[in-house]
């Protein structure tokens, strides 16, 4: 029979992303509505080791869904992947009343809640990463806003690019996985789109491509690049001997985890808060919650982390095919 739950904690882990407040918010308030007390946890993982736990109420989060960041901070614990600090934790949630953990966060974060359901804290994933790299889910809190965020500043280096007949080589975030790389590389008309799921490392294709685009009257060339091939600066230096057209790399960085979150990124990371506390509310655990063909959903951890999730080809050659 399930334990029955009088306290949850809230906590962000990994990376930040615009949105994490709106689900803080919607986690915070629901608990609360459900008759659950409710603190947060500090500075994600590393927090919760060094017990720095408040607690919540209504008021507590009013004017933070508009707010990019976390305002409970995060940071990254290495150490918890050890089975004696991932014991002390739970005990520390213990001496705190804590029945049960919401951890907003991608995949590391996961293994972190699987760990504290392991020693008997009942634990809910919510996915938030700007990476959309989370398997389970067909979308991922802060997506919507990074990829916006690179879109506008790619238009502003295509203006100057085309002003000065360059080649521009545009470094967006998304760790290994191409997401925020292929929507931008659509939504802004690049013409070579290079992301790690797809890209054969041949250089040598981009440089007879941006030969054979001058031949045809071409005057300046927009490269997308994917963080996680990286290089953007030593491949304008290569790309500019080979080809004669001055070619500047631009990496774009952090700023792409910041900025006030999207209406979208508002909308889903109310709902899948508020659907996380629904969830620890009932007695579950060891649960992430996703959205998948239009519905909220939860899987079991486990499941979760063993999903595979790869670029649909579809979409890419599409992609491919608008840049020609």
């Amino acid at each position: 029979m399930a334990k029955e739950i009088k306290t949850i904690a809230v906590m962000t882990s990994g990376g930040d992303a615009p949105g994490m407040n709106a689900a803080i918010r919607a986690a915070v308030r629901e608990a609360i509505v459900n008759g659950v007390s409710v603190k947060g946890i500090k500075k994600g993982y590393a927090g919760l080791l060094n017990e720095e736990i408040v607690d919540m109420e209504k008021k507590d989060v009013s004017d933070i869904i508009q707010r990019g960041g976390t305002i409970l901070g995060t940071a990254r614990c290495p150490e918890f992947k050890e089975e004696a600090v991932q014991a002390k934790a739970a005990e520390i949630c213990k001496k705190h009343g804590i029945d049960g953990v919401i951890v907003i966060g991608g995949d590391g974060s996961y293994r972190g809640a699987q760990a504290l359901a392991r020693h008997g804290i009942n634990t809910i994933g919510v996915p938030g990463t700007i990476d959309l790299d989370i398997s389970c889910t067909e979308y991922t809190i802060g997506f919507d806003t990074a990829v916006n965020t690179a879109m506008q500043a790619i238009d502003k280096v295509r203006d100057t690019s085309s002003s000065h007949e360059r080649c521009s080589i545009i470094e967006v975030m998304g760790r290994n996985a191409g997401y925020i790389a292929l929507w931008c590389g659509v939504a802004n008309g690049a013409e070579d789109i290079l992301i790690p799921e797809k890209y054969d490392y041949n250089e040598q294709k981009i440089i007879n491509n941006i030969i054979a685009n001058r031949k045809r009257g071409k005057t300046h060339h927009i490269i997308i690049n994917a963080e996680g091939i990286g290089h953007s600066t030593s491949m304008a230096r290569r790309i500019e001997a080979a080809t004669g057209m001055e070619t500047r790399a631009t990496i774009l960085g952090y700023m792409q985890r910041g900025g006030s979150p999207t209406c979208k990124d508002r909308f889903f990371a109310s709902m899948m808060g508020a659907y996380a506390a629904d969830l620890l509310c009932s007695g579950k655990s060891n649960r992430v919650v996703g959205h998948s063909h239009g519905e909220f959903t939860d899987y079991d951890i486990e499941e979760a982390l063993s999903m595979e999730k790869g670029i649909s080809e579809y979409q890419y050659e599409i992609a491919r095919k608008l840049s020609l």
